[in-house]
């Protein structure tokens, strides 16, 4: 078990099997050139697998595949069943734009993939075209009713934006209730990569909004990253706020880069390479530095309020 010095449990592993996207959002990587990361800078799925197996014997219950755009990745389905094979049992999910969903969501299934997050942050297609700068809205769409459809469970994500996407919180809330799935309204996080002038919208408005039609209550706290609420009508969303302390109180996650870092906090600058241990097949090494990893992980994150973070997300998952 990999338990760190505030006796947090953690056995979650968030895995960016790739920094590449092909959205460009406003909030994330705006005015990043397309470029291709050569192939030898980057963990092989053996590689990768290598390590994840060192961390599954270790106790880790749950990886979640992220990016960049991880579906840009040849063969993750491929990836996916080797973890699978491995370990039936774990919690295979998968956060991405959903931009390619629609073609790869039946193979993932059939790999072993459980649930995929899904970006949604419009529902009006000149807003979706302008935050990611691209015309998305149709093949997203498309991509969370197939994943539906093949038997994958759905999330949606939503980054709420001052005057950019503000006016659609409730739409989206009731898009997300008719297709009978969760979704999550996420607090901006002011970041120096996004484009300037982005404001947040804190949570306290959001549920001010969502008060104006639906009564709710909030739910007990688990380790998620979100506090979640329930309608008086049973339908569950959830609010995910990295403005707050809970945000981290209960933190179970690390992650790792395509890279091969190993990051113990989204907002900390600290990190760990485990390539050259991996790729010398010196497992032992590579257990030590998991192991240290965890040892350091932060009570909370170094991001303060008044600070704009450095943190490139689509290089650690978001």
């Amino acid at each position: 078990m990999l338990k760190d010095k505030f006796e947090r449990v953690i056995d979650y592993i968030r895995v960016s099997v790739t920094s590449r996207c092909n959205f460009r959002c406003l909030y994330c990587m705006p005015n990043t050139p397309f470029e291709w990361e050569p192939k030898e800078n980057i963990l092989s799925y053996e590689e990768m697998f290598e390590f994840l197996r060192l961390a599954i014997d270790e106790g880790v219950k749950k990886i979640r595949l992220t990016g960049g755009e991880p579906l840009l990745r040849k063969d993750l389905d491929i990836f996916i069943s080797m973890l699978y094979n491995y370990k039936p049992s774990l919690d295979l999910a998968l956060t991405t734009n959903g931009y390619y969903l629609k073609e790869y969501a039946k193979k993932l299934k059939k790999a072993g993939l459980k649930r995929v997050n899904v970006s949604l942050d419009s529902l009006n297609p000149q807003t979706a075209a302008k935050i990611a700068q691209k015309d998305v809205l149709k093949k997203v769409l498309e991509g969370i009713d197939e994943a539906l459809k093949v038997g994958l469970g759905v999330k949606l994500n939503t980054v709420v934006m001052d005057g950019i996407n503000d006016g659609e919180i409730l739409d989206l809330l009731d898009f997300a209730k008719n297709k009978g799935v969760t979704i999550r309204f996420i607090e901006f996080m002011e970041n120096e990569r996004a484009y300037p002038g982005i404001k947040s919208v804190r949570s306290d408005k959001i549920l001010e909004k969502i008060a104006s039609r639906y009564k709710f209550k909030e739910l007990p706290k688990d380790n998620s990253a979100s506090r979640y609420f329930q309608t008086d009508e049973g339908y569950v969303f959830g609010i995910i706020e990295p403005h707050s302390e809970d945000f981290c109180k209960s933190c179970n996650r690390i992650r790792l880069t395509a890279e091969g870092y190993l990051i113990p906090c989204l907002f900390f600058t600290e990190s760990y390479n485990i390539k050259e241990a991996i790729r010398n097949r010196d497992i032992k090494k590579a257990a030590e530095i998991l192991k240290e990893v965890v040892k350091n992980k932060p009570e909370k994150n170094d991001w303060q309020e008044d600070e704009v973070s450095t943190r490139a997300f689509w290089e650690t998952g978001g």
